[in-house]
């Protein structure tokens, strides 16, 4: 393949053609904070969490799904990109449940996690909340949409990896969901126990039925303000 030198954050780095700018990132130490993007999965740019400047572009670009190119000159960490990380950070903390307490995915949560890293305060503002019933009725999983920020994770992952298809994504704008079938609720019946789904889940959407006793996984974290 093709080698190809970018510049990220003043320094020459290179890569391959088909490349993308989050992989040469992280092949040379420079975080990039992710919330959609796995490696085992394709990439979808779903939640912006990852986006980067470069130079001539009009717009901030998702760094997960954007090749690289000839000559490339990208900012992983310029004032616009955190301002826009952490915008984006507010307003998905603003429509989350306040349960992190309680959650049984609260220490290992990924969204927490990137929030406690980047410093984020509890959101400034206020905005519609979804609010589902928590489906308990599968001896494979408990779900609970209240918590999904749609990163399509579930979905590409029942997809791609366990080749089942369980998931899909229906509705638009603020009634979008991941649902099961015609929107019924999960059941033994069209979900094995194979647990894909749950590990890639990065918040407590979707989990694993905890036994009785059982104690919460992972460090404490804490999200400043």
């Amino acid at each position: 393949m093709d080698e190809i030198i970018v510049t990220i954050n003043g320094s020459q780095l290179r890569g391959s053609e088909g490349m993308t700018i989050l992989e040469v990132a992280q092949e040379n130490g420079i975080d990039i904070p992710t919330l959609c993007y796995k490696t085992e999965l394709k990439p979808i740019g779903a939640c912006r969490i990852c986006v980067v400047e470069v130079e001539g572009s009009r717009t901030l670009v998702g760094s997960c799904h954007t090749p690289i190119a000839q000559g490339m000159v990208i900012h992983t960490h310029s004032p616009k990109v955190l301002e826009t990380r952490k915008t984006i950070v507010e307003l998905l903390l603003a429509s989350h449940p306040d349960s992190c307490i309680i959650c049984d995915k609260g220490n290992m949560c990924e969204l927490r996690k990137i929030a406690a890293d980047m410093e984020v305060a509890l959101p400034p503002f206020k905005v519609r909340k979804r609010y589902y019933p928590i489906e308990d009725t599968s001896p494979y999983i408990v779900r609970d949409l209240s918590k999904c920020i749609l990163c399509r994770r579930c979905v590409r992952s029942c997809s791609e990896i366990a080749e089942k298809n369980v998931f899909a994504v229906a509705y638009r704008g603020f009634k979008s969901k991941v649902v099961v079938d015609f929107d019924e609720p999960i059941d033994k019946e069209v979900c094995r126990d194979c647990d894909v789904c749950t590990r890639f889940c990065p918040t407590g959407a979707l989990s694993k039925p905890r036994e009785v006793g059982e104690e919460k996984k992972g460090e404490a974290l804490f999200i400043s303000g």
